[in-house]
């Protein structure tokens, strides 16, 4: 009977070995494959922590007796014993996803101290101060991680020793001070977990590993995989690796280094690194670092070594990375290369400079980008000639620029942002256990931590302005206030944030819009050049349309017309005409509204000019127009003349005679065209109206006229020719000719989509109503879904996703692929696209792909992410050996 590898050494593990050893292991797997200076060790495998979870959270024998048996191997390897009294064997226990989230799951480091052991490492290294900080360090981790106890019971403790031995830094306390705290530490463990601190190292490390084990399920890391869309069966591997020590002293040192600059893209080394420290200290944020550069001058031949390392890292993985490094004694170690975290502008420099150098083709740096970063870059920055002189700087750890009210915790953060108000999230420094008060702000602001500390890296990861270690700004959580100078910073006080620069301001200060960079330009020449969808934009104003083109919009592929009528002049004059008595008036209103939308038709064809512009006619309900009854009876009791009142009066009977039972179900779309055909003949006719001015200066025009809500090809027939009515009335047949309109349906009834090859007799175009689609296949009230129960489904696993936000491929999607199908039997030529929400979502966009549709459409700032994301579709489905490019060899 074959037993499974639960364990692998490094030496038995590759690049290729990712989904089973996580993306850390796979990683000094490869290293340790070709000869870098990795610490040995050995990956417990994602299976192995599947299998401790369905086991109930328990351990099994034979991945006991498989530990076992690897310890066994490391400590030939290093020539030490774990748990040795001389000579103790001292490991790291680290997490290890399949794809990155920094931060987001536990570690435990020098694992394999004890009373005893500790003498021996104290008097192996003459340095009884480093012993005795490491065996402190422990067991404030295993407190923690392990046994649960908050880290605040630990850092009063360390503070108060600080305190009464009269230092301020860690590297000050004697080891007196360390084994005093070392006394301290394990009566805080006994008495906040009822056990004593564990004396036996093979116990330790059995509970340290279900430990980081369990942590694939903390809160943090969830809110990760829920914002990254990481499966959460994925699981999690468990590295044990021997310790490497940089905190023996000043020719030791740990820190992360990025191969480029995470922040610009920047060809040039970029970190920070502290000596005598260990390496949780640069990444918690509880020192300020130096920058790496600084490194060639305290250790010149490490620089040399680690510039090296680096170039050959980059070379290897074909893509920017970011390495944790120690150093012991003078000794360079790798402790980890990943994959870098960056913000999106560096993301495309990254990207760019790859594909130049000849590193990487084209097609793989698309692959690269991660479109929804691209939001980064059209974040608004501070308009500086309004900034006035900054309060405070510190590093700029994340660019863009932010403006909302301090809060000094997350779970205000997640508060205030959830009731609408705009926060800055001001912090020491922030922790995995912060994130989701960092997903809630506007931007971050720390007092301590660099460039790669927790706030930075998540704050760039999530495109999210920071400044990190400004220190000039004191913070008292407990009076839930912060100093800058002589300005204080109460809670709920306005902050501007820019990250760009690092600097901080009091108060609001305006903000700019970003322009689109070289790099991005380039990169969507690209994607032009390789995708197929045609990407349109959703814009009902011709200002919405000149932003869309500027993004390289080919067209507008939804104006809702009825955003046009809420300006106030326009809205009396909808109402006069929801208010009619008879069609007379009704006409007379809408012979007001006739000459509005045609100077919006004539805005909209002029900014597109040669572009197709598809308009939907009148969709919601008119009671949406006209105020609630609630409302109007209020105005009643305070209305001074009977003329007054009774206008009121009939307002208020108007409305309780448009009530429905189900609005989104009722007289909406062409049910509206079809009982009230005056509205929809008016919008034709100033479509067409203003198609022939435009004409007439030399615009090419394009319109396509979109019927909504169609669910039977009689609909469509019937108002389809009123359209063309409208056409040849206004037109004439010389300027027709010029003007080629379209008429169409948005697919939104899913009786539309399995009756779609009698719908397109008379379409020339179907536009999928994702939206609509999404909640009529489902059977779910949008904002009543969003609003209750989809929290609910998405926290139990009972949908993937929310079906608003990415597209349903199995239910929804299949009614969009029958109903292109069945369309395109009748008609071969008809076109198909979406223009719900779903046209900017990449996963969506994707979907659209393959199933062969012709465009997406989406809001006019996500249009470069959607030409992007398309490329991205047609590389993915595209043959493997079309691809392109070669990882070499270290």
């Amino acid at each position: 009977m074959n037993v499974q590898s639960w364990v692998y050494s490094f030496e038995e593990g590759n690049a290729g070995m990712r989904t089973l050893l996580g993306g850390k292991g796979a990683n000094l797997a490869e290293m340790t494959r070709v000869g870098l200076p990795v610490p040995p060790g050995f990956t417990i495998t994602t299976d192995a922590c599947r299998a401790f979870f369905r086991a109930g959270n328990r351990i099994s024998g034979e991945l006991q007796l498989q530990m076992r048996e690897a310890v066994t191997r490391l400590e030939e390897k290093k020539g030490q014993r774990l748990g040795d009294h001389a000579d103790p064997l001292l490991v790291s226990v680290r997490s290890g996803s399949v794809d990155s989230m920094p931060g987001m799951m536990d570690t435990i480091l020098n694992l394999g101290l004890n009373d005893e052991t500790v003498k021996g490492l104290a008097a192996g290294t003459g340095n009884a101060r480093f012993a005795y900080d490491c065996y402190r360090r422990l067991i404030q981790m295993f407190g923690q991680v392990v046994l649960g106890i908050e880290s605040i019971r630990f850092e009063r403790l360390l503070r108060r020793v600080k305190r009464e031995l009269g230092v301020e830094q860690d590297q000050e306390v004697s080891a007196e001070g360390w084994m005093q705290l070392i006394g301290e530490y394990k009566g805080c463990v006994k008495a906040f977990s009822g056990i004593d601190f564990p004396q036996d190292v093979h116990e330790q490390l059995t509970l340290a590993t279900e430990a980081v084990f369990k942590s694939w399920h903390n809160q943090r890391a969830q809110v990760y995989r829920k914002i990254n869309r990481i499966p959460d069966e994925q699981g999690t591997a468990v590295n044990v690796q021997s310790m490497v020590f940089g905190n023996k002293g000043d020719d030791c040192g740990t820190g992360v280094v990025f191969t480029r600059n995470p922040s610009t893209g920047e060809r040039a080394l970029f970190g920070e690194y502290l000596t005598n420290a260990q390496g949780e200290d640069v990444v918690a944020g509880v020192r300020t670092p130096q920058s790496i550069a600084t490194l060639k001058d305290v250790m010149p031949r490490v620089y040399e070594e680690l510039s090296e390392l680096c170039g050959r890292l980059e070379l290897h993985y074909a893509d920017m990375q970011d390495i944790e490094f120690t150093v012991e004694r003078g000794e360079l170690y790798v402790l980890q290369t990943r994959g870098g975290k960056r913000n999106a502008q560096a993301a495309l420099r990254i990207a760019v400079d790859l594909a130049a150098e000849g590193v990487v083709s084209r097609e793989e740096a698309l692959m690269r980008i991660e479109v929804s970063h691209l939001e980064q870059l059209l974040h608004r920055g501070i308009d500086e000639q309004a900034a006035g002189d900054a309060i405070a700087s510190g590093l700029p750890a994340s660019p863009g620029a932010a403006v909302g009210m301090a809060v000094f915790d997350a779970d205000t953060a997640a508060a205030w942002a959830q009731a609408g108000k705009p926060v800055i999230l001001v912090r020491a420094e922030t922790t995995p256990e912060d994130i989701h008060g960092v997903l809630a702000a506007e931007g971050v602001l720390t007092s301590r931590g660099g460039m790669t500390s927790h706030a930075a890296v998540v704050a760039r990861g999530m495109g999210k302005p920071c400044v990190c270690g400004c220190e000039e700004i004191r913070i008292d959580p407990a009076l839930r206030q912060a100093a800058a100078g002589e300005q204080t910073i109460a809670e709920g006080d306005w902050l501007t944030l820019d990250g760009t620069s690092g600097s901080v301001y009091a108060g609001q200060i305006p903000l700019k819009e970003a322009a689109v960079t070289d790099e991005l330009q380039q990169v969507l020449r690209w994607a032009d050049d390789i995708r197929r969808l045609r990407v349109y934009a959703n814009a009902d104003t011709p200002a919405d349309a000149g932003i869309a083109r500027g993004f390289g919009a080919e067209g507008i592929g939804l104006c809702r017309t009825e955003h046009m009528f809420f300006a106030p002049e326009r809205l009396t004059v909808m109402q006069a005409m929801i208010m009619a008595e008879s069609r007379e008036e009704r006409l007379a209103a809408l012979e007001l509204l006739l000459p509005m939308q045609q100077a919006d038709f004539e805005g909209l064809f002029r900014e597109m000019d040669g572009l197709p512009v598809t308009i939907r006619l009148l969709d919601p309900p008119l009671h949406e127009f006209l105020p609630h009854a609630g409302e109007l009876q209020q105005k009643l009791q305070a209305a001074g003349t009977e003329e007054e009142q009774e206008q009121l009066r009939r307002m208020i009977r108007k409305v309780h005679a448009l009530h429905e039972a189900n609005p989104m179900l009722g007289q909406r779309g062409c049910r509206l065209g079809i009982v009230y055909p005056e509205i929809y003949d008016m919008q034709a006719e100033a479509v067409f109206r203003a198609a022939a001015v435009c004409i007439g200066k030399g615009i090419s025009v394009h319109p396509e006229i979109m019927i909504p809500l169609v669910g039977d090809a009689s609909e469509l027939s019937l108002l389809r020719e009123r359209v063309d009515r409208a056409a040849d009335r206004v037109l004439g047949e010389a300027v027709q000719g010029a003007c080629g309109y379209k008429v169409g349906t948005m697919i939104e009834v899913p009786r539309a989509a399995l009756t779609a090859d009698r719908i397109a007799a008379h379409a020339d175009f179907f536009s999928f109503g994702t939206n609509d689609l999404t909640q009529m296949t489902y059977g779910y009230s949008r904002d009543d879904a969003e609003g209750g129960f989809m929290s609910h489904y998405l926290e139990q696993k009972l949908l993937p996703h929310n079906p608003f936000q990415v597209l349903d491929p199995d239910g929804v999607g299949q009614l969009i692929e029958l109903a292109a199908t069945k369309g395109r039997s009748r008609k071969p030529g008809l076109k198909t696209g979406i223009c719900g929400e779903h046209g900017g979502d990449k996963d969506s966009i994707a979907f659209c792909h393959r199933a062969g549709l012709d465009y997406v459409s989406c809001s006019p700032y996500r249009i470069p992410m959607a030409r992007i994301a398309a490329a991205q579709a047609a590389i993915e489905n595209a043959d493997e050996d079309a691809r392109g490019g070669t990882v070499q060899a270290i």
